[in-house]
């Protein structure tokens, strides 16, 4: 039986994947930020602030997920959240790595988080896994966070590197847009041209568990739909599958005053990438359209 252990477990892609992974026969195990004793087997308690954790609870285990990250869409990005935002990844990704370091029997696989945020704001450009970083906190921060977790290599431990699109699942980003939405007040951001790549998560779900069974695919994995969309078409298919009116635009200055420096981070940024490394790698994606993502999130 396979052994997952996985960190972030709570989060919006967690909290689906655990019983997927248990659903496939694997054992799961979820770190959990407590003082105190886990409260059974499947949990296992660190402290990635103070850098904290046992490296033999990964010792024998088949594979590791780091999940683990404050959500960059939940608010402005002050000092303190981008302070927030930096050491809920670096802090939690350096403590696992270091206990991967520590362990004598080491899993032989991270499967660690990332973000397209990667690339920054680039317009028009295809992007693929071999493209150059971007620039801008987001940037900078998923670059730092990739370094961190590829230092596991050190260990012999294969590193994959989840480059994750916009997760199209109840929850998340598309939570924060549907009551806008179903009110009718939805509409394009800026001037809706920028590319918002997505990835149903089913496709996450799936991704990771091609990640574990294939042993070629290491190193940054775009993940992201192969039919990617701008902003204007994204909101748009929300509209249409709501069947609400999707035409009230959301004025990038307007936007800017609102949520500072977020707004051109996230919102307002273009990063056309394309599932190079997976379709390589034989991916067969499970959901065929924008349209049929956003209906099973509803749903």
């Amino acid at each position: 039986m396979m052994r997952v252990v996985i960190a972030g477990g709570s989060g919006l892609i967690g909290s689906w994947l655990a019983p997927d992974l248990e659903s496939r026969g694997m054992e799961v195990v979820r770190l959990v930020r407590r003082p105190q004793p886990a409260a059974s087997d499947a949990e296992a308690s660190w402290d990635p602030a103070a850098g904290r954790l046992d490296p033999g609870i990964l010792e024998g285990a088949d594979a590791v997920v780091n999940l683990a990250g404050h959500s960059v869409g939940a608010g402005r990005w002050t000092a303190r959240t981008k302070a927030l935002l930096s050491s809920s990844r670096l802090d939690s990704t350096n403590t696992l790595v270091r206990a991967l370091q520590r362990c004598e029997a080491a899993p032989r696989l991270l499967i660690s988080a990332s973000a397209v945020g990667y690339y920054g704001d680039r317009g028009d450009e295809a992007l693929d896994e071999s493209s150059a970083a971007g620039h801008g906190f987001l940037a900078e921060l998923a670059a730092s966070w990739e370094r961190e977790a590829e230092r596991a290599g050190q260990a012999g431990v294969r590193v994959v590197l989840l480059r994750l699109g916009m997760v199209i699942a109840r929850g998340g980003a598309l939570a924060r847009m549907l009551p806008a939405f179903r009110l009718g007040l939805g509409g394009p951001i800026g001037s809706g041209r920028q590319w918002w790549p997505w990835i149903a998560m089913e496709d996450v779900l799936g991704v990771i568990g091609h990640a574990l069974d294939s042993q070629g695919l290491s190193g940054p994995a775009n993940v992201v739909s192969p039919l990617q969309v701008r902003c204007r078409e994204f909101v748009g298919t929300l509209g249409g599958v709501l069947r609400r009116p999707a035409f009230l635009q959301a004025p990038a200055p307007v936007l800017r005053l609102l949520l500072g420096e977020m707004a051109d981070g996230l919102l307002l940024a273009s990063a056309r990438a394309k599932p190079a490394v997976l379709e390589a790698s034989g991916y067969a994606f499970r959901v065929p359209s924008l349209a049929e993502a956003i209906r099973r999130a509803i749903d």
